[in-house]
Order: structure tokens, then C-alpha cells, then sequence
């Protein structure tokens, strides 16, 4: 197989980033996950730099292997049949891809409970007050949440959790990674993959679209879970828009039918 020297550097500089992280943090006190991974825009821990960052950030080992391994088993393939600066291209712009849609999905989760919560405020009853916790923030608290009587303490209790979903960085190239694998299910749909679980040999074709499917059944069903599970769908959902176009003009005309 020809050289691949894009997704080659990628995994280099993923596995060096992580490697800094942790430097960062045990050395020098220093959470690198906080200043470049990927936050809400509205909150205060949100620097532009992010939005392109957050895709060379890992949580961790097992994070950055799973990424890293399945960016290495199908990105050769496609940074052959693409060509470096095409495949690096694609990779980048998979990864805002799946930045865009996560930040969609949280402002159509958090916008609903600003406003909720600016109604609490202005005319605040400790029955608002709970029913706000209850519908939003289900068992966050203590003590029942209509006993917050004051209304000082119950509009810092709302901002707090409103702010640490804001605050919670997204980390990760599974949004770019999701992508690659789209691109290996179209381009090379009918190519065998063996799974390690179950260990059935599978086409191409039909592991990505029961990915995509699992990916949005826990993305509807499991909101605010840590997993950005849109971010994925997101990936592959710009991978496909992208391979559209350059099929129409073109560009992978060869290999998509």
C-alpha cells in the first residue's frame, strides 16, 4: 500500500497531545482538556481556538485508541484513494462537521431551559422553582426541590446548572473518525469487515448504517449523556454531504457508483 502520511501525522499528533495533556496536568497543574477542549459558546470557559482544538483532544488511553485505531484501519484506504491533501481536507471537515451539529443539538437543549428559567426568576415560586428542577434537572438535588423558598438561592441553584452543562468541554476525533467511516462504507461498500463483537465477518455497508442508526437512537434517547453522540452523527452526516458533492463534480467519480 502507498504511503499515508496524513492519517500517519494525525495519529502521531493525537498520541503527542494526549502525552502533553497529561505532562500538563501532573507536572504543571495545567488542564489543556479545559483551554482547547470544545465548549457551549456561551460559556465563560469558550475561546475560538476550540471550535478546530477540540477534535485533538482525548478524555483518555482508551478514548484515543479506539479513535486512533479505526482512523488507522480504514483511513489508509481512503487517504490512498482520496489523496493526502483531499483526505485531510475531508478528515477537517468532518470534524466541524460533527463540532457544528453537537453545538446545534445543545443550544436546542439549553435554549428552552434559559428561557424557563428567566420566567423563574422574574416571578419566582418554589412551585416554579421545582417544577423547573423536575422537568430539567431530575434528582440533582438533596432536598425537595419546592422547599427553596428564597429566591436568591434558587436562581443560583438554576444558573449552576444550566452553566455546567455549558462548562463541560467535548473532547474527541470520533466526530472526524465517524466520518471516515462513512466515506469507507460508500466508497468501498461491499468490502468485508471482520467485527470483534460479535465476531462476524459484516460488509462495509451495512456496519455504517447500523452505527448511524445506533448513534441516533442514543443520541434521541440518552440526552445529555457525556457521549456527544450527535457530534458522531454530525461527522458522518457532513462526510455524506461532502462525497455528494464531489461526486456531482466529479472529484470521486471512480469510485462511488
Amino acid at each position: 500500500m502507498r504511503r499515508t502520511p496524513v492519517m500517519s501525522n494525525l495519529i502521531v499528533i493525537n498520541v503527542v497531545i494526549l502525552l502533553a495533556t497529561y505532562t500538563a496536568s501532573r507536572v504543571f497543574d495545567i488542564d489543556l482538556v479545559q483551554i482547547f477542549g470544545l465548549h457551549y459558546p456561551e460559556s465563560e470557559y469558550f475561546r475560538p481556538w476550540q471550535l478546530v482544538t477540540y477534535m485533538f483532544m482525548h478524555s483518555g488511553l482508551s478514548h484515543l485508541f479506539f479513535n486512533m485505531f479505526s482512523l488507522w484501519m480504514f483511513g489508509q484506504t481512503l487517504e490512498v484513494a482520496f489523496g493526502s491533501k483531499r483526505f485531510l481536507f475531508y478528515y477537517l471537515f468532518t470534524g466541524l462537521g460533527a463540532m457544528s451539529l453537537h453545538l446545534f443539538v445543545l443550544f436546542l437543549e439549553i435554549a428552552p431551559m434559559q428561557r424557563a428559567a428567566n420566567e423563574i426568576i422574574m416571578n419566582y415560586t418554589p412551585e416554579a422553582f421545582g417544577a423547573f428542577m423536575d422537568t430539567y434537572f431530575p434528582g440533582r438535588l438533596s432536598v425537595p426541590a419546592n422547599t427553596i423558598t428564597n429566591a436568591t438561592t434558587g436562581s443560583e441553584i438554576i444558573y449552576r446548572c444550566i452553566h455546567g452543562m455549558m462548562d463541560v468541554p467535548t473532547v474527541g476525533a470520533s466526530g472526524a473518525v465517524y466520518g471516515i467511516l462513512l466515506a469507507f462504507g460508500v466508497l468501498f461498500p461491499n468490502v468485508r469487515i471482520f467485527l470483534l463483537f460479535p465476531p462476524i465477518p459484516l460488509k462495509a455497508k451495512w456496519f455504517v448504517i447500523i452505527f448511524a442508526l445506533i448513534e441516533v437512537y442514543l443520541g434521541f434517547m440518552q440526552p445529555g449523556s457525556s457521549v456527544a453522540h450527535f457530534a458522531h452523527v454530525g461527522g458522518m452526516l457532513f462526510g455524506f454531504l461532502l462525497l455528494l458533492h464531489w461526486k456531482r463534480n466529479g472529484t470521486i467519480r471512480q469510485y462511488i457508483e
